[in-house]
C-alpha cells in the first residue's frame, strides 16, 4: 500500500531520534514466535525498514486515520513517540489503548520486526466490582476492534497484565502510558501495573507516559484521579516510588489555555465535551506533561 507523506518538520525531528539502522538493531527477539494470543500479523513487508522518519510520515497520513488525524494536534503523536525513543523493530506495551488510537500509529510504524502488545488492567485488583468487571471485558473488545482497522506492520496482542507470558519478562523496549494514571490511582491498579511494568521492561528499557496536568498548586481533593488530573510531582514521586528514575521531561504536550480546575474535571474539555461546550470549545484539549522514565 503507499501512503501519502505528512510533514517535513515530523520526518526532520524523528531523524534525529531513530538512526536509519534502527529496525535492525531492535528485533522483538523472537517473541511474537513465542507468546499466544498474537492476534493480527504483518501482511506486508514494511514501509522503507531503514527509514524510520519516513515511515512515521507515511503512517500518520494513511487513510486508516483519516478520523483520528484531527488530534494530531492535540497529541502530537510523531514528536512525543520521538521524545519517548520508540523505533521501528522494538518491542512495545500500549497500556489501555481503548479504541486503538495510538494502535493505528504504533503497530505499523514498529513494522514486521516489531511486537506491539496492548495491555490491560488486571481486574482482581481493582477496588470495585463496576471497575473489575470493566477490566475483565476490556481484552475482548480490543481483540474484536483490531481486525477491522486494516493494520499492517508489527503483530499485535493484547493481554490483562494477570495472564502476560513468562516470555515477555525483560524483554520489553517501550511500556507507554497515555492519560491512564488518574484511572490507575483511582481504582487502586497503580502498585500492581506498576510493578509489572517493570517486570516486563529490558534493563535499558522505557516508560513513556502522557497525563492531564493539574497545576502545581492544585487541592490534593482535585487531584487523586476523579478529575483526570494530576499533579506532575505526584505521578513523577509514585512512579520513582516504584522502581523507576525519572530521565526528561517535555512540553511537547503542554495547554496553557487550560485551567485545569474545571468542575467536572477534564471530561469537560474536548473530545467528551460533558456540558459546557460553549464556554471552553477556545481551550481545546487538557494540559498535559509528558514523561519518560529508566528503570532503577
Amino acid at each position: 500500500m503507499r501512503y501519502l507523506v505528512a510533514s517535513c518538520f515530523a520526518a526532520a525531528l524523528l531523524a534525529s531520534t531513530a538512526p536509519a539502522a534502527a529496525q535492525e538493531s531492535h528485533p522483538n527477539h523472537g517473541l511474537s514466535d513465542q507468546i499466544p494470543n498474537v492476534i493480527l500479523g504483518p501482511s506486508e513487508d514494511g514501509i522503507g525498514s531503514a527509514q524510520a522518519a519516513k515511515r512515521m510520515e507515511s503512517v500518520l497520513a494513511a487513510p486508516r486515520r483519516d478520523k483520528d488525524r484531527v488530534r494530531d494536534v492535540w497529541r502530537h503523536p510523531a514528536e512525543t513517540l520521538a521524545f519517548f525513543q520508540v523505533e521501528p523493530g522494538m518491542t512495545v506495551v500500549d497500556y489501555i489503548p481503548g479504541g486503538g488510537w495510538y494502535t493505528r500509529i504504533l503497530a505499523p510504524y514498529l513494522g514486521p520486526k516489531g511486537l506491539y502488545i496492548g495491555l490491560t488492567p488486571d481486574p482482581r485488583v481493582a477496588d470495585s466490582d463496576d471497575r473489575s468487571d470493566y477490566y475483565t471485558r476490556l481484552p475482548g473488545r480490543f481483540r474484536e476492534g483490531v481486525p477491522g482497522w486494516s493494520l499492517a506492520g508489527a503483530p499485535v496482542a493484547i493481554y490483562g497484565s494477570q495472564e502476560l507470558p513468562a516470555a515477555l519478562k525483560g524483554q520489553v523496549d517501550r511500556v507507554l502510558i497515555f492519560r491512564e494514571m488518574h484511572n490507575m490511582l483511582r481504582t487502586g491498579v497503580l502498585y500492581a501495573e506498576l510493578v509489572r511494568m517493570r517486570e516486563l521492561l529490558a534493563e535499558d528499557g522505557l516508560l513513556g507516559i502522557v497525563q492531564h496536568r493539574a497545576k502545581a498548586d492544585a487541592p490534593s481533593d482535585y487531584t487523586l484521579g476523579g478529575n483526570g488530573y494530576m499533579r506532575e510531582r505526584d505521578v513523577i514521586a509514585l512512579v520513582e516510588a516504584h522502581g523507576f528514575e525519572l530521565v526528561e521531561s517535555s512540553e511537547i504536550n503542554a495547554n496553557p489555555r487550560d485551567t485545569a480546575d474545571h468542575e467536572g474535571g477534564v471530561w469537560r474539555l474536548a473530545p467528551v465535551w460533558s456540558g459546557r461546550k460553549a464556554e471552553l470549545k477556545d481551550i481545546g484539549e487538557s494540559d498535559r506533561m509528558t514523561l519518560l522514565f529508566r528503570k532503577r
